[in-house]
C-alpha cells in the first residue's frame, strides 16, 4: 500500500501531465494543498520533492513552486539514476576524448530560453562536441547552458567532462532529465566527424536537464551512429 505521501504525489503528477494547473503561475501553496489533502506540511513536503527531484517542479524562493514547462510539452522521456551522470561517468573504464567544433556565448532563441526557464536576455553557452571511445567516433552532442547557473565553462572543461565540473568543481548536484528519441538522416555534420554514410540513420536524443532543484540546466541534442547506440529503460512502479 503507497504511503500518503506517495498518494499525493502521484495525484499531483497526474494534475501536471493534465495541466490542471497553470504553467505561467505558481502552483497553490503547500499550507493550502495540506489542507486539501487532510495531511501534514512534512507529508505534502515529501510529496512536492518528489516532483521536483523527477524534474517536474521547481522551487523560487520567494515566490513559490512553479510547474517546469518543458514536462508538459512533446511527452518526453524521464531519465533517472545513472544515465545523469555523463558519458565519463558511465564509461569510466573507456578511453574518452572530446572534440570542440563550435564552442561561443549568445542569446537564446524562444525554444531555447523556453526549456532553460531563461529570458532572452539571459546569455547561454552553446557548444558542439565530438565525443570519441576508444578513438573511435561516437556521438555529437550540441548543447546550450545558461551562464548565470553555469558558470566558468572553458577550453579545458570542454576537453574533459562537463558534468564532472558541474558536480565537483560548481558542487551542484543534478537531479533527473527529460529525453525525447527519434531517428533520423544523418547530415554533413553526422557524415564528417561520425564517418556515416550518406543513408545511414542516426539517433538523435534530445534532453532537457535539471539540477535536483529542479531548475533546467541543459538543452541538448545528442546525435548518435545506429550501430553505436543502445537506450534502456526500467519502469519503476512507486
Amino acid at each position: 500500500m503507497l504511503s500518503k505521501y506517495e498518494q499525493i504525489s502521484n495525484e499531483m503528477r497526474k494534475r501536471i501531465q493534465e495541466e490542471s494547473y497553470s504553467s505561467d503561475e505558481p502552483i497553490p501553496d503547500e499550507l493550502s494543498l495540506t489542507k486539501e489533502f487532510s495531511c501534514s506540511r512534512m507529508t505534502m513536503k515529501k510529496a512536492l520533492d518528489i516532483l521536483v527531484m523527477e524534474g517536474l517542479l521547481y522551487r523560487k524562493r520567494g515566490h513559490g513552486t512553479f510547474i517546469v514547462k518543458s514536462t508538459i510539452q512533446d511527452n518526453l522521456v524521464n531519465v533517472t539514476d545513472k544515465e545523469n551522470l555523463g558519458l565519463t561517468s558511465l564509461l569510466n573504464d573507456k578511453k574518452i576524448e572530446s572534440k570542440v567544433i563550435q564552442f561561443d556565448v549568445l542569446f537564446p532563441s524562444e525554444k531555447v530560453a523556453a526549456y532553460l526557464c531563461v529570458d532572452h536576455n539571459t546569455p547561454v553557452y552553446h557548444l558542439t562536441r565530438l565525443r570519441k571511445i576508444e578513438n573511435e567516433p561516437f556521438v555529437i552532442e550540441e548543447t546550450y547552458m545558461p551562464t548565470n547557473i553555469i558558470r566558468g565553462i572553458n577550453e579545458e572543461v570542454l576537453q574533459s567532462s562537463i558534468y564532472n565540473f558541474i558536480t565537483n568543481t560548481l558542487g551542484l548536484t543534478i537531479g533527473g532529465s527529460h529525453r525525447k528519441i527519434r531517428a533520423d538522416k544523418s547530415n554533413n555534420l553526422d557524415q564528417t566527424y561520425l564517418n556515416c554514410a550518406s543513408d545511414d540513420p542516426i539517433l538523435e536524443v534530445e534532453q532537457v536537464a535539471y539540477l535536483n532543484t529542479g531548475i533546467p540546466f541543459e538543452y541538448s541534442f545528442s546525435r548518435h551512429r545506429y550501430d553505436k547506440f543502445v537506450f534502456t529503460t526500467v519502469n519503476i512502479r512507486r
